[in-house]
């Protein structure tokens, strides 16, 4: 039987907003990743379902192998269309904010939010949410924000109003969050519901191959040269990055997604407990992926070091600077954190 973890309170919190509410819109992370899409294309498809009018906008683009998802193509992106993303927030009677835990992580759409009446609810599985929700779902020791939000149609009573397509979404987004189910998956309370997903006529083969099986041929190209050329293997330190640089990017014509899980990959080598993935987005903006096994606190260098934050395993963050300034700052956090690398 699956626990019930969501405050009873919060529960009904969300129940009163929904009855007062006709236009919600759903709000993720820039950068949107399988969880945020996940959860909020569940949530969107569920609302829907109940008569309500739904958005779901999400500040820039999301990743090519997700498209698939149903709900995807419906998808505002605000830096593509500022103009009509304000407009349907300025309409919007209630707010759902899947997957972050403060406003800036939405960018130029957060701003317009925080100047807006409507009612927020958070569903996010970060640290430290901000004091700004009118309820606030909030539970790091969840895998994913997708498990809490099956775990709020669980508590409303409504899992039978959960088809397939809302369950593919939501096994997507505790299938990616979790590495699939490499890491912040230890808890038996995740299978029991992946085994309710499964009941509801999901495959989970064929939503592994279309989210990993899915990539373009120059991504395959690209992790040949990243792993030959771009890989640097710290072993004293039990620690490994790889750097890709604007140039070599748009010489491998890379599409949005294709460094997707890069990271993990030095993960495999013999001893590496903490891995580092630097992408120069921009000229002068470089993207952080950070993953790590066992203990080592991920979340506490992005937040230290790259402006950053998220889970002990798996965090991100950015430099406003050069890629040699990044590097820079990984080889502080190599001495800064030599003692819980190499124990």
């Amino acid at each position: 039987m699956l626990e019930n973890i969501i405050d009873a309170k919060n529960i009904e919190g969300v129940k009163a907003l929904l009855e007062k509410s006709e236009k919600c819109v759903i709000l993720t992370h820039s950068r949107p990743d399988g969880d945020a899409m996940g959860s909020s294309l569940a949530l969107a498809a569920f609302l829907k379902a109940r008569g309500k009018s739904v958005s779901v906008v999400v500040p820039n683009e999301y990743p090519f192998f997700l498209a698939w998802m149903p709900g995807a193509d419906s998808v505002t992106i605000y830096d593509k269309a500022p103009e009509a993303a304000d407009a349907i927030l300025k309409a919007a009677d209630l707010f759902f904010c899947l997957d972050f835990n403060a406003l800036s992580r939405i960018e130029a759409a957060g701003e317009v939010v925080a100047s807006l009446p409507a009612k927020r609810v958070l569903i996010d599985h970060h640290l430290a949410p901000e004091p700004i929700f009118d309820v606030a779902i909030s539970h790091p020791e969840a895998c994913s924000t997708s498990e809490l939000v099956f775990r709020l149609f669980w508590q409303m009573g409504a899992a039978d109003e959960v088809t397939r397509e809302i369950a593919e979404c939501i096994y997507t987004g505790i299938m990616t969050d979790t590495g699939n189910f490499a890491y912040a998956s230890g808890r038996k309370d995740i299978y029991l519901i992946v085994a309710e997903l499964i009941g509801k006529g999901i495959d989970k083969d064929i939503v592994y191959r279309r989210v990993f099986y899915n990539y373009s041929f120059g991504r395959m190209k690209l992790m040949g040269y990243m792993m030959y050329r771009k890989l640097r293997h710290f072993p004293k330190k039990n620690a490994a990055l790889i750097t890709l640089d604007y140039e070599e990017a748009q010489n491998f014509n890379c599409s949005k997604g294709d460094t997707e899980g890069i990271v993990n990959m030095p993960l495999q080598i013999k001893g590496v407990r903490f891995t580092c993935f630097f992408r120069e987005e921009v000229p002068g903006k470089v993207n952080v992926s950070l993953r790590s096994v066992d203990d080592f606190p991920c979340n506490k260098v992005a937040e230290r070091f790259f402006n950053g934050g998220g889970h002990k395993n798996a965090s991100g963050g950015e430099v406003r600077g050069t890629m040699a300034q990044a590097v820079k700052l990984f080889e502080k956090v190599l001495e800064e954190f030599s003692e819980e690398l190499t124990k």
